[in-house]
């Protein structure tokens, strides 16, 4: 069946495609995709992390499959908790302070999501969903660009530190690889080829996670055997919005990108036009509200759901005041859209000895831990920026759509979604326009990250506040991907120049 096909790369986005054209459905296209994405993109993503899959059957109703990542500990006494931490500056976006190390890593969910949404939507053996990553990492891939540029800033740190993890990823004389450098990693392929033929389960209570939890408490991180083996897949109903002629789904709480995309899109939809204008206050009413009190929560669920009600009733005014990723996205001709973002936080610098499989940094991730390092009770699902989004138009049209980028991830759909749901910019279009993202200094103040547009640089005078410029398609905010069905059933994908995304259509 043909199918659209929009990912980080050409392996990602063939992987899709093949599987598709061998009976798959688009989530097994999707699953396929992405991780090959996480075996092929190291340092913007990798196994070892979580996941939210968004499906909207050809019939039925839209849902999330949440693969997020836990906070980990169970059993581990008190003294325990802050330890295996290592805290490293990077340039990145203009500067970051994160925290990597075995300390660092949360317990991984992306395999059990990938799973659950396989078991529920997939057509094809889960082995041969696998397979093409597997075969990836066996013969070799090319150092893409967008992960080669991450590498270069982070490589003699956060990657640098691991044995098995800098002999991969980092040359004898101490440099990240190049572009187009030809890795080979055939420990992961060993791994994937495993996790393909015992399931997703063995990553849980299965010989894998024995080895990495084994060599996190050797290296004095938090995950034990018991987080592996209690770690449940969420599943839920999608989070439904109208933006112009289209119904919108996206991810639930208790995500946060998810919420916050639809406050925002509602909120557009209630100005009744696109304007930069309006998309700065926006941004800067809900994303304040967020900062001082979404991301302080302790309850992400019950809170979520209390931003989405109160904008509903009072409008932004009744707000009070005072990592990296990769995205797929796969729409078939039947109409099945399948939306998955994965993450790994912005790396560990871990890789489990002998397994290829490197480990997120979640627990060091700094917009992910507001309420402080290790402050959460295992078990405890972390908070995520993570937006994967689908939508059916009213005259039958279908989209799956997503981005990577931390918190740019619900802006950069805002804008997206904002041009072409109200402003009916094409989708090429709108993912190509310059993009802006109002961020926040320790002092609360709030400011303009914006890259080099003049529109944008007089919107941001208008409002007054202060202005960031980055270079034009910058890395930083975030890479759309997109998955089409027109009206007309014919199939588009998609993609970002800001990411080196590739797309296809087959």
């Amino acid at each position: 069946m043909p199918a659209a096909v929009a990912a980080p790369n050409d392996l990602a986005v063939q992987a899709g495609l093949d599987l598709v054209a061998a009976g798959g459905s688009a989530v097994d296209a999707a699953i396929a995709a992405v991780v090959v994405a996480m075996s092929t993109e190291p340092g913007v993503v990798s196994p070892l992390g979580g996941a939210f899959v968004t499906v909207w059957p050809a019939s039925g109703d839209p849902e999330v499959v949440d693969g997020n990542v836990e906070m980990p500990g169970r059993g581990l006494p008190p003294e325990r908790f802050g330890e295996g931490l290592m805290e490293m500056t990077t340039t990145y976006g203009g500067g970051l302070t994160l925290y990597a190390g075995p300390g660092s890593v949360a317990t991984p969910g992306a395999f059990a999501g990938l799973g659950l949404a396989h078991e529920r939507h997939g057509r094809a053996p889960w082995r041969e969903v696998l397979a093409p990553a597997a075969h990836a990492a066996r013969t070799g891939y090319r150092l893409g660009t967008a992960a080669a540029s991450y590498l270069a800033i982070t490589g003699d740190t956060v990657f640098a530190w691991d044995r098995e993890t800098n002999a991969l990823l980092n040359a004898a004389d101490g440099t990240a690889h190049p572009a187009g450098t030809l890795i080979v990693d055939t420990p992961l392929a060993e791994a994937l080829t495993w996790i393909g033929e015992s399931g997703a389960a063995d990553v849980y209570t299965g010989d894998l996670a024995a080895a990495i939890a084994d060599d996190l408490q050797a290296r004095g991180g938090l995950l034990t055997r018991a987080d592996l083996a209690a770690y449940r897949v969420g599943l839920r109903p999608a989070l439904r919005l109208k933006a112009g002629p289209w119904d919108l789904a996206t991810n639930a709480p208790p995500s946060i990108g998810g919420p916050v995309l639809a406050v925002m899109l509602r909120e557009l939809a209630r100005r009744g036009a696109w304007s930069l204008d309006d998309v700065i206050e926006i941004q800067r009413l809900v994303l304040g509200h967020r900062i001082r009190e979404h991301d302080l929560s302790r309850d992400l669920e019950g809170d979520g759901y209390a931003l989405l009600k109160t904008v509903e009733r009072h409008g932004l005014l009744g707000l009070p005041t005072s990592g990296s990723t990769a995205h797929v996205s796969v729409v078939d001709a039947d109409g099945m859209a399948c939306a998955i973002t994965a993450s790994a936080g912005y790396g560990s610098g871990a890789t489990v000895p002998g397994t290829g499989l490197m480990l997120n940094n979640c627990l060091g991730e700094p917009e992910l831990n507001r309420l402080g390092l290790h402050a959460l009770a295992p078990g405890t699902r972390l908070a995520s920026n993570m937006a994967p989004s689908v939508g059916r138009g009213a005259d039958g049209e279908v989209l799956a759509i997503g981005s990577p980028g931390a918190d740019r991830i619900t802006t950069a759909l805002l804008q997206v979604l904002g041009r072409h749901c109200f402003a009916e910019t094409p989708l090429v279009e709108a993912i190509d326009a310059p993009r802006l993202h109002v961020s926040f200094t320790a002092e609360g103040v709030a400011e303009v990250q914006h890259e080099d547009d003049p529109a944008l640089a007089e919107a941001v005078a208008r409002s007054g506040l202060r202005a960031v410029v980055h270079s034009r398609h910058s890395m930083f905010f975030g890479g759309v991907g997109a998955a089409h069905r027109r009206a007309d059933g014919s199939l588009a994908a998609a993609g970002d120049v800001r990411r080196e995304a590739a797309t296809g259509v087959g």
